[in-house]
């Protein structure tokens, strides 16, 4: 039987829809292509011409997939899915729209292959974010004789930086050089993006090899320097680009060197480059308004940051978190909160980095009530499993004395990650709980969570609150067999601790044991000895520490001063004080001045205090700890004409601390003020101060047992009052009997 003649004028037909079916592809009309296809079909032409299809199917790809797999199933009737270009096509449409398995059906059942599909199926896994698939079927690729395109290459490149692969990445390198590929700008950049940041050295070799860097090339190199903590190098890079290399930076440049810029605190630099921003007109691209108020906020300039975020033409989430977190960082709360609260009215929704912030002015404030408003909020927008929101609010209602809360929220997270046990030892810690803070410590132990330097430095604080030797060195042994008691800041904490248990021998041992000493476990050890009143020490400790090259920072001149006063070294506190910006370049700041005070006062030398005070430079006013130390002096020496004015100012400045008023009434009390000393206790009940009891605790076996004045809760509260009754007694007698008094 003879196949039927196709008439003439259909095959004319044919031919023009074809031409028409190809000029709408090259000019990116993918509708009439597909209209075209369907004319034929409807038509009845047979289309014998393989090469009709894969236009066909490039249109499927970018306009329907449904109706791509309706032309797959027609060429598989018709027999050309043998053809290697249509297999290709087919593999095209399926990888670009995710659909790898069925891309993989396609490769596996052509009958010829070449390098077109060997790249469609590695570009297509690479591309669909499958990097360990892709880069396995690009090693088979190459033991097929496989000749990978530009664009698979570089994605190859990429693969193996997003995996870590390394050893293939300097595999990858040197087929690169053996297939010529070097010459290729976009290659070469992948190169040294997938070293910079992690293998600088070998990224500069790379670099140096250039022959004709590009702003590319630069920005790679600047931004690895910066990712890998180099900020510094980073900008001297930048530096060589604008001057030696003569290249224009672009906004990927300028987004890396102001990040150099905040990280290293470099306002001047980055002044500099914000000039530059302007002058290159790049001031309306957002990533740079964003990344200019970073580095404004993080050089403490608050101010400047909000001007650049005031004058942003477009802002984003990432813009109001920056400027909310910068505020939080330089300790203006108010004003976060108050753009927080701005936020929402200018139709931008809060999200996680929005919840975590506004929970650092919770903090500061230790205002409960916004602290349940905003976990509210948390709850609301579905953030209740958020691990890095549920810490904040963790550590929050911590700060806020809402540890029940904090502990009831704890026991509902389903995932507890180190930091979230490390926030509620810390929590327990700072409410004064520290046997609950070991508890938790304990729990953490038995889930099998691994500690790190963090969680170790909250149960070596914990174990200070208590100051008990025994739980101390079982902390210190903890540290020990976690290997981090050589690690500078868990170092510190150690001998801090010991300090705090009065074994000052055992702290400048651990003090020793710190391999890498920097300003804060020198600052520490000072302090642990101005806190046992080894004054003489901490100031030798001093000159060591200047003798290792080290100068003393604020903290440091603190503690020295701080050793000073417990120790009653007035005259060497004073020549240090007076030296502190001269020879040490560090200016006297409030807590100093306070410092100073509290010095002159303990020794008795209270006129000198008062003076002292009235002297401090403009800009600077006594605080209640200064005030405080001047008003705690008076009673000590009964001076209840200074005392008077001291209380004054504490009362002012702290109206809800019981501590002023109880000092003050002791003052007029020993002065033979009776009617003032009853005030003092009036006023304290007028406004609702409340009295934070002083205590005392005992540990009896492996439990600690709290003592409070008028506390009756104990079971056994009846045996320890007749006992307190007796030794009371006792005292009573031996003081008798001191002043020659004989009882019958």
């Amino acid at each position: 039987m003879r196949p039927p003649t196709i008439p003439v004028h259909l095959n004319q037909q044919i031919s023009n829809w074809i031409l028409r079916l190809r000029e709408s592809c090259s000019n990116g009309r993918w509708q009439e292509v597909l209209c075209h296809f369907h004319e034929m079909k409807k038509a009845g032409a047979q289309l014998a011409d393989p090469t009709v299809f894969p236009p066909i199917l490039k249109a499927c790809s970018n306009v329907s997939l449904s109706y791509g797999k309706s032309v797959h199933g027609y060429l598989i009737r018709k027999g050309f899915e043998s053809h290697t270009s249509i297999g290709n096509s087919t593999m095209d449409l399926y990888t670009k729209s995710g659909y790898l398995d069925a891309a993989l059906g396609v490769f596996s059942s052509m009958r010829g292959r070449d390098s077109v599909s060997w790249n469609i199926l590695v570009y297509g896994y690479l591309d669909q974010g499958a990097v360990g698939e892709g880069l396995e079927w690009f090693k088979e690729a190459r033991l097929a004789g496989f000749q990978p395109n530009t664009s698979t290459l570089v994605l190859v490149i990429q693969a193996c930086r997003s995996l870590g692969a390394n050893k293939e990445g300097h595999k990858l390198h040197g087929y690169v050089i053996q297939g010529g590929f070097l010459a290729i700008h976009s290659v070469r950049n992948s190169l040294l993006s997938m070293y910079a940041g992690v293998d600088m050295k070998s990224a500069h070799k790379l670099f140096d090899e250039m022959y004709d860097r590009e702003v590319i090339s630069w920005s790679v190199m600047i931004g690895g320097y910066v990712h890998c903590g180099e900020a510094q190098i980073g900008v001297q890079m930048f530096l060589n680009m604008t001057s030696k290399g003569g290249i224009e930076p672009d906004g990927v440049t300028m987004v890396s060197v102001l990040k150099a810029c905040a990280n290293l605190g470099d306002q001047t630099m980055g002044t500099l480059v914000h000039g530059l921003v302007i002058r290159r007109g790049l001031d309306w691209d957002l990533f740079i308004g964003n990344s200019l108020i970073d580095m404004y906020s993080k050089c403490s300039d608050s101010d400047s940051a909000y001007k650049v975020f005031k004058e942003m033409p477009r802002r984003n989430n990432v813009s109001w978190n920056s400027i909310i977190s910068g505020f939080v960082l330089n300790e203006k709360h108010l004003e976060a909160l108050s753009l927080f609260y701005s936020m929402g009215k200018d139709g931008i929704e809060a999200d996680e980095f929005s919840l975590v912030n506004i929970l650092q002015t919770s903090k500061h404030f230790t205002e409960p009530l916004q602290c349940k408003s905003t976990h509210c909020v948390i709850i609301r927008k579905g953030y209740e499993s958020n691990e890095m929101v549920l810490n904040s609010l963790l550590d929050a209602y911590a700060k806020c004395s809402l540890i029940d809360q904090a502990r009831k929220l704890f026991e509902g997270i389903k995932r507890r990650d180190v930091v979230s046990w490390s926030t509620m030892v810390a929590g327990f810690t700072h409410c004064g709980r520290p046997d609950e803070a070991i508890a938790v410590f304990q729990e953490m132990q038995q889930a099998q969570e691994k500690p790190n330097a963090i969680t170790i430095i909250n149960l070596l604080e914990a174990c200070s609150l208590l100051a008990e030797l025994k739980r101390s060195k079982w902390a210190h042994g903890i540290a020990i067999r976690c290997g981090l008691a050589a690690e500078v800041a868990v170092g510190s904490a150690i001998l801090d601790m010991y300090s705090k248990c009065g074994a000052i021998e055992t702290s400048r041992c651990a003090f020793d044991q710190i391999l890498e000493k920097n300003i804060v476990s020198w600052s520490a050890m000072i302090a642990a000895y101005g806190m046992n009143g080894l004054a003489h020490e901490a100031l030798a400790l001093h000159a060591d520490m200047k003798l290792h090259g080290l100068n003393p920072n604020a903290v440091t001149a603190l503690c020295v001063l701080s050793a000073c006063s417990h120790g009653g070294l007035v005259e060497e506190g004073l020549s240090f004080f007076s030296s502190m910006a001269q020879d040490h370049g560090v200016e006297p700041r409030l807590e100093h001045y306070s410092c100073v005070v509290d010095m002159l006062s303990r020794a008795g030398k209270l006129d000198t205090a008062m003076d002292f005070i009235e002297k401090m430079p403009e800009g600077l006013e006594a605080g209640a700890n200064a005030w405080g130390a001047l008003l705690s002096a008076c009673r000590s020496y009964r001076n209840s004409k200074l005392g008077s004015e001291a209380a004054s100012h504490v009362l002012e400045l702290e109206p809800l601390n019981s501590t002023g008023y109880l000092v003050a009434s002791s003052l007029y009390a020993a002065g033979g003020f009776w009617c003032d000393a009853a005030n003092m206790r009036r006023l304290m009940k007028e406004r609702g101060v409340k009295v934070v009891a002083g205590y005392s605790l005992v540990h009896v076996g492996n439990t600690a047992f709290k003592f409070v004045a008028g506390d009756y809760s104990h079971p056994q509260a009846g045996d320890i009052h007749l006992m307190v009754e007796l030794l009371h007694g006792c005292m009573k007698m031996e003081k008798k009997i001191e002043f020659g008094v004989t009882e019958y």
